[in-house]
């Protein structure tokens, strides 16, 4: 099953079940996404759904590389690391990224983790910080413009990760990798690669 599909199916069935929260009880669904993609790149990227308090907080979640952990099989990384490919915020899907991306909360996670993935489970928007300490939004997916529409997108998984799933995978991949240095040609490539990819299919 497209990791797309599986998450839409995953927030779908807590939605109608009524007994979830609108925030906490997508995390696992978000995890398995991360986690899927993840699984794919070089090196691998793990998902850590509350990341312990590194001193800015408790952020939602954080991003690591296979190589923060034990051994492969751990489920939490080594003591002490933050997360080498940035923090993860979360949001209900009726919060915009753009008001959250400018809270305090943020703010604090980019001064102790230099990136932030912001999403409200239909948009996701990589945040940094300019070279002046400011915040700059860095690329972004949007899965369905508003709530409602996000809902009827989730009640057809299939289709929905049919029309964007390629697109969506290729950006989370850029995503993970956005702090990943760029000094061998073939990172440099990969990118290259991947937004040719995002541009054929969206021709």
């Amino acid at each position: 099953m497209h990791p797309l599909e599986a998450y839409l199916r995953d927030l779908r069935d807590i939605h109608t079940s009524g007994a979830g929260v609108p925030e906490t009880s997508g995390y696992p669904a978000l995890s398995n996404l991360f986690n899927e993609v993840g699984k794919d790149l070089k090196p691998k990227v793990r998902c850590v759904i509350t990341i312990a308090n590194a001193g800015a907080g408790l952020p939602d979640g954080g991003l690591f590389t296979r190589d923060q952990f034990q051994r492969a099989k751990d489920a939490e990384p080594k003591e002490g690391q933050l997360p080498a490919r940035g923090a993860v915020e979360v949001k209900p899907p009726a919060e915009p990224v753009d008001v959250t991306k400018d809270s305090k909360q943020v703010q604090r996670y980019l001064g102790r983790y230099g990136l932030v993935l912001v999403t409200n489970y239909r948009d996701f928007l990589m945040v940094g910080r300019d070279a002046h300490g400011h915040t700059l939004p860095k690329e972004g997916f949007t899965l369905a413009e508003s709530e409602s529409d996000f809902w009827q997108a989730a009640a057809h998984p299939r289709k929905t990760a049919t029309e964007q799933g390629e697109r969506f995978v290729e950006y989370l991949k850029r995503a993970m990798l956005a702090v990943a240095p760029l000094s061998d040609p073939q990172d440099v490539a990969w990118f290259l690669a991947s937004y040719a990819r995002d541009a054929l299919a969206r021709i």
